[in-house]
């Protein structure tokens, strides 16, 4: 069994936020497998700030398990901040990043790590072939958002690929590298266009707790991808303002035709949806200009998107470190 004085091989990166009632079943679940992968490893567990009994679970694990590091964050950065805090303090020459509520099985990452070495690449999506523990509007919505970004952008990210995969040190140093702020893991690795392979898994139910990833979270990690990662939305606020433009020479010549030939009809309808349609374009365009206009406010202001109040592995009372997500 790998020892802890080892170097680590494999590093598992595990964000969790108020995760007292599945932390345990998920420990259980993942040690053994790691254990029987014989390499050398660390699971490096991110608390995103949690509310709950989380952070005394973890110290009592930490007692327990000699592999087992905990990065706990000052305040809640969000989901793809906690996992880019885990890649910033990944030891090991292989990464995987897996969500603690047990949807993703903690058992194919033996499937990851073999197809990895054995096929050569650096990175190793976990695809979900059998979604149906999820809800219809979850399975829809997720599609959705892949065709949206498969048009919208050059990404070939695969579909049904969310954040459990395996990463090579290359692409993990690659990824901590990116200048960005709020990145999107499932897009910003496959835009890297490293080599890659593919493992099926079929997604199960959430073993306890509710979701920490509502509607609202999901309609911002949308935004954030494709504001992110295309440019297409500038273009098509670009095409909105053309043609209006050209429905307007439209408008005015067919004025002033009325008016020559005296066939003008006085009345306030046609006025009021004339104007109604070219407000409604002019917002739709400043909306998604606003857009890009807050990415770049937001790295011009070059603010770290978490804070690292405590790692076991180096503990200080002081923060050790911010970085971006």
């Amino acid at each position: 069994m790998p020892t802890d004085s080892a170097a680590p091989v494999l590093t598992v990166i595990a964000p969790v936020y108020d995760e007292e009632a599945v932390l345990p079943m998920f420990a259980a679940r993942l040690r053994p497998v790691l254990d029987g992968i014989d390499v050398p490893y660390e699971v490096l567990v991110v608390d995103d700030g949690s509310r709950d009994s989380t952070p005394v679970l973890l110290q009592r694990m930490l007692r327990e398990w000699p592999q087992l590091r905990v990065i706990r964050l000052r305040a809640n950065a969000g989901h793809q901040a906690a996992i880019s805090a885990g890649l910033q303090g990944a030891r090991g020459d292989w990464t995987v990043t897996i969500d603690a509520d047990l949807q993703d099985p903690p058992e194919a990452i033996t499937e990851l790590y073999s197809a990895a070495v054995q096929q050569q690449v650096d990175v190793v999506y976990a695809v979900r072939t059998d979604r149906s523990s999820d809800s219809r509007f979850k399975r829809r919505t997720a599609a959705g958002f892949y065709r949206l970004m498969r048009s919208l952008s050059d990404v070939d990210a695969a579909p049904d690929a969310g954040d459990f995969r395996l990463m090579s040190r290359a692409t993990v140093d690659a990824i901590n590298s990116l200048p960005e702020h709020n990145r999107v893991l499932r897009l910003a690795v496959p835009a890297l266009g490293f080599p890659s392979a593919t493992v099926g898994y079929r997604r199960d139910p959430r073993a306890a707790g509710s979701s920490k990833y509502p509607l609202s979270k999901m309609i911002r990690l949308t935004l954030d991808s494709v504001t992110g990662f295309s440019h297409t939305p500038l273009r098509l606020a670009t095409w909105f303002s053309l043609g209006g433009f050209v429905v307007a020479v439209g408008v005015m010549v067919y004025v002033l035709v009325g008016k020559l030939t005296g066939n003008t009809v006085s009345g306030w309808a046609s006025t009021v949806v004339t104007v109604a349609g070219f407000s409604a374009l002019q917002l739709l365009c400043l909306g998604i200009l606003g857009e890009y206009v807050g990415r770049t406010y937001s790295a011009m202001q070059q603010r770290p998107a978490y804070y690292v109040a405590y790692d076991s592995h180096d503990p200080s009372p002081a923060d050790r470190g911010a970085g971006r997500s």
